[in-house]
């Protein structure tokens, strides 16, 4: 049986080949659908349909590359249902770059690890 923290990485290692492909639809199963995400400018997008909507739009600009998580830390609850995942993000366009840490909260439904929130800090 993998563990907890290897299945949270072994997700996040999945979002980042599907944003990198460009692929929206398919990061639905990964967001639960009402979780939060605060953008590294502070922007809110509530809902998992915002949050694919947003990657969508980006998807479509010429320039945008892709988003690049790597994750630091991963800490379970005492009832391993709830997770904090720490780690590292670069986003890549064709002619610029920005960084930072983040945050994600993930929470253990229907047998799979999905993305209750995320709060990315843009610090580069």
């Amino acid at each position: 049986m993998t563990a907890p923290e290897d299945a949270i990485r072994a997700r996040r290692r999945l979002t980042n080949k599907l944003i990198a492909a460009h692929d929206a639809a398919r990061l639905r199963p990964f967001l639960a659908p009402d979780m939060n995400l605060i953008a590294g400018e502070g922007g809110l997008l509530m809902g998992a349909e915002a949050v694919l909507q947003a990657f969508a739009s980006q998807f479509k600009d010429p320039s945008f590359v892709t988003y690049v998580r790597t994750s630091r830390d991963v800490t379970l609850d005492a009832e391993g249902l709830r997770a904090a995942e720490t780690g590292d993000w670069v986003a890549t366009w064709k002619d610029a770059a920005s960084s930072g840490t983040y945050l994600a909260v993930w929470k253990k439904s229907v047998g799979q690890w999905v993305l209750e929130s995320e709060t990315y800090v843009t610090l580069a």
